[in-house]
């Protein structure tokens, strides 16, 4: 019995070290969003190519989200989480040795982000298999919470290395710390604790697919996450090209986006904890939703930098902290069909949706100023829509029996 709880514990190093390369991977993808214009100067390409970096990911998640969960579920945390991280490692250090050449990075960048769905659609894998049902909520913020420190890491840190050095020595130093998570990686993660921490019995991916797209409550969700990852998406690939015209450096383009990452981690810290304790999901969603939409019309018109910084953080802290619990809600309402096809689901909306907000913001921004105003107005009546539709969710059964 005391050998069990013991290897138990380890359930927190089992998610320290998924954090950590969420985190890592989250880095990768973002770290050219902040210095966009730098970056196109440097290749000689224009802003559109560099965005093209980022939104790359967003294109691969779409072919290869479905594969990445079916290999999760069928194989497990290490063989599937573990394809993720190596294609992290490995392309991550390409990026770094030729980092001075556009077509090799675009193609490390492409390497890393098949990596992604296989480490990202296994957030509520993990926080099923290795945590109680009190828990998960938790889990998954966590889990989340390392998505969104990765994410600030890349928006805030990268423009200071690149000042202060050079563009492939950010990228260089960005390769040895993907190839340490890695290593890391392969030491600690365990597949399993010895005794099951509640019901995981969960059907086949195929089969989970049948049920999940007949389930209207997470057909529902799934427009959400269209939504509202989307509007994350394309914000922060456009951030510095957000902001640029109206006045603003590369340096406090990082800093706004990297604050509105900040506010996520308090949101993933302080709200799905309190939507454990009191064994709800649908008032927690409604808030994040409703709470996010002040932040988002404050980036489409706050001329001055506090503000901005202001709203950054309240869009962040509400409109991320949705993103656990929309990935916890969805694996308890589409039970008993595996976390890894509701997980990989849900981001795959948010990919396509992201792929069409970004091309469009690019398309509507004005052609003399190069003003995004337009475009966001357009994103904030689309979350305005997400609230209203997200009224018509229902509570988990699963979460109101634990």
């Amino acid at each position: 019995m005391n050998e069990s709880m013991n290897v138990f514990k380890y359930r927190w190093v089992m998610l320290g070290v998924f954090m950590l390369v969420i985190a890592i991977n989250q880095l990768l993808w973002i770290s050219f969003a902040s210095i966009t214009g730098a970056a196109a100067a440097f290749y000689g390409v224009s802003d559109l190519a560099i965005g093209l970096l980022s939104m790359v990911f967003m294109i691969v998640f779409i072919v290869i989200s479905i594969p990445a969960s079916w290999v999760i579920d069928t194989y497990g945390i290490r063989v599937g989480v573990g394809i993720g991280v190596a294609l992290t490692g490995i392309f991550g250090l390409l990026r770094g040795v030729f980092a001075a050449d556009y077509t090799w990075v675009l193609v490390s960048q492409i390497g890393i982000a098949i990596g992604q769905p296989f480490i990202l659609n296994a957030i509520s894998k993990i926080a099923g298999r290795w945590f109680p049902m009190r828990e998960r909520a938790t889990a998954a913020g966590l889990g989340s919470l390392a998505m969104y420190a990765g994410i600030f890491a890349g928006l805030a840190v990268t423009p200071m290395i690149v000042k202060g050095s050079s563009i492939p020595a950010a990228l260089m130093i960005y390769g040895a710390v993907s190839m340490a998570a890695t290593a890391v990686f392969a030491l600690l993660a365990r597949e399993r604790p010895p005794v099951p921490v509640g019901p995981e019995e969960r059907s086949l991916v195929f089969d989970g697919l049948k049920s999940v797209f007949r389930n209207q409550r997470f057909i529902l969700l799934t427009v959400l996450f269209f939504i509202g990852l989307g509007v994350f998406n394309a914000v922060t690939t456009w951030i510095e090209d957000i902001v640029r015209p109206r006045g603003f450096s590369m340096e406090q383009a990082g800093m706004i986006g990297g604050l509105m990452v900040i506010g996520g981690i308090v949101g993933a810290v302080v709200i799905p904890p309190l939507s454990d304790r009191l064994r709800r999901r649908v008032p927690f969603i409604l808030l994040a939703l409703g709470g996010a939409i002040p932040g988002l019309i404050g980036i489409t018109f706050a001329t001055s930098y506090p503000l901005l910084l202001v709203s950054a953080f309240i869009l962040g802290a509400f409109l991320l902290a949705s993103g656990p619990l929309g990935f916890q809600y969805g694996a308890e309402i589409t039970y008993p069909a595996p976390e890894g096809t509701s997980n990989g689901l849900l981001l795959l909306a948010g990919q396509v949706s992201g792929i069409a907000f970004i091309i469009g913001m690019d398309m509507l921004k004005s052609s003399t100023t190069g003003s995004m105003t337009l475009p966001l107005i357009i994103l904030v009546g689309a979350m305005a829509a997400a609230l209203l539709l997200a009224t018509r969710l229902t509570e988990s059964v699963l979460v109101r029996n634990q």
